[in-house]
């Protein structure tokens, strides 16, 4: 079953010099159980097509739709879609959310190929890897060094993990460092070995590739 994602992009200057954590949208809703169906629409708003950012974009939707049964096309009269914009940050709602469905790739340091792919996976229905119900017998969250005001990206979800293993080189799992409160402590500790690697953003690990086809069915 092939699953359709219509999309547009905005875009603008991409600054290599401010790259911002992906993170999640504090309202975010789980539906990683169950998408609300197998065809799903969502949309790209589109300034200037011609762009950097559009590019990185757009080979982070093909990479995604070559190992997968998803396949992002144009937006055109359909109400539900993903409205890829540059707001504030990097984040996305999580899973279907009626109507248009927000993920922002700021061109202050978003638009890189891994935080894209990342985002979208968000869209597609998936939390971060080190939020999954079992997560306490991989990692430490070390709630001492996160800011209050992030202590929501770590916050243990109730999710369907698809009969699927814990995945430290999965692209929605967080660094040992992210949002901490002083530069160099640790917010996420691997347990039990604590010299595990990370935190990745080059791109889909085969265990996310493994969930999305899981999730949505691929072959059905």
């Amino acid at each position: 079953m092939e699953h359709l994602l219509l999309l547009s992009i905005l875009n603008g200057l991409l600054n290599l010099s401010r790259a911002v954590p992906a993170t999640v949208f504090p309202t975010d809703q789980d539906v990683e159980s169950q998408p609300d169906e197998r065809d799903i629409s969502s949309r790209i708003l589109e300034a200037n097509k011609d762009t950097v950012e559009k590019a990185v974009i757009v080979s982070a939707m093909k990479n995604i739709a070559e190992k997968t049964c998803i396949s992002f096309v144009p937006q055109t009269n359909k109400f539900e879609y993903i409205g890829i914009e540059s707001l504030l940050g990097c984040w996305s709602s999580v899973g279907r959310t009626g109507g248009k469905q927000q993920l922002s790739l700021s061109v202050e340091g978003c638009v890189y190929y891994g935080i894209v792919e990342h985002e979208l996976l968000h869209a597609l229905g998936f939390h971060h890897e080190h939020t999954r119900s079992d997560r306490d017998q991989y990692v430490r969250i070390n709630w001492e060094n996160i800011p209050k005001a992030s202590a929501y990206n770590f916050e243990e979800k109730d999710t369907n993990n698809l009969k699927t293993p814990y995945d430290y080189n999965s692209i929605m799992h967080y660094g040992r460092t992210s949002f901490s409160l002083q530069y160099g402590k640790e917010t996420i500790t691997p347990i039990p070995d604590s010299s595990v690697k990370i935190g990745q953003r080059q791109e889909m690990s085969n265990i996310d590739i493994q969930r999305i086809n899981k999730l949505y069915e691929c072959g059905k």
